[in-house]
């Protein structure tokens, strides 16, 4: 089983508790490791591998996300790599950071007509596959990347979040 030390940071009030975010980043980030070390493909070091959660709102992830990528707008969910990783490579002790918007995923959870924890689910076990080098820029990927975030979501009784969707691009 993989070792993971998670550590989270919540920078907006509109949040739930700290306690409650680390037991739910907990449980989905140990299943979504569980399932890549299930499947031979991905090798997890001995030791721990550190990952960092940032929960914050959308006009600081607008900031990060114009600084990095160009685009100044908010989104969902940003991903940074400790380093580049190819999907089933060997992670190094620090996995990354991932940073989720705390007004993006309420009004993306309303307008699936899901709620906020199923959504905040699937944005972490994406998120965490973006660490390990899965991505959606391409058709192939996507559907790759998409087949993936489904199954481990149903390890954790959640419906196909793209069911009836062309890949995401």
């Amino acid at each position: 089983m993989p070792q993971l030390d998670i550590q989270i940071s919540v920078e907006d009030d509109a949040w739930p508790e700290e306690e409650t975010l680390q037991a739910l980043a907990e449980r989905v980030i140990v299943a979504a490791a569980e399932h890549l070390s299930a499947m031979e493909q991905q090798p997890f070091p001995q030791q721990p591998i550190e990952l960092s959660l940032v929960f914050t709102g959308d006009e600081a992830i607008r900031e990060v996300n114009a600084e990095w990528r160009g685009q100044d707008k908010p989104t969902n969910v940003l991903s940074f790599p400790g380093f580049p990783l190819e999907p089933g490579g060997m992670p190094g002790p620090m996995l990354g950071d991932i940073i989720i918007a705390y007004e993006t995923v309420e009004r993306e959870a309303a307008e699936l007509e899901k709620s906020s924890e199923s959504h905040l689910t699937h944005l972490l076990v994406h998120g965490f596959l973006h660490l390990f080098g899965y991505d959606h820029m391409e058709i192939d990927e996507a559907e790759r990347m998409e087949a993936l975030e489904t199954r481990i979501l149903a390890t954790l009784g959640l419906s196909d979040p793209y069911a009836g969707q062309d890949p995401i691009t």
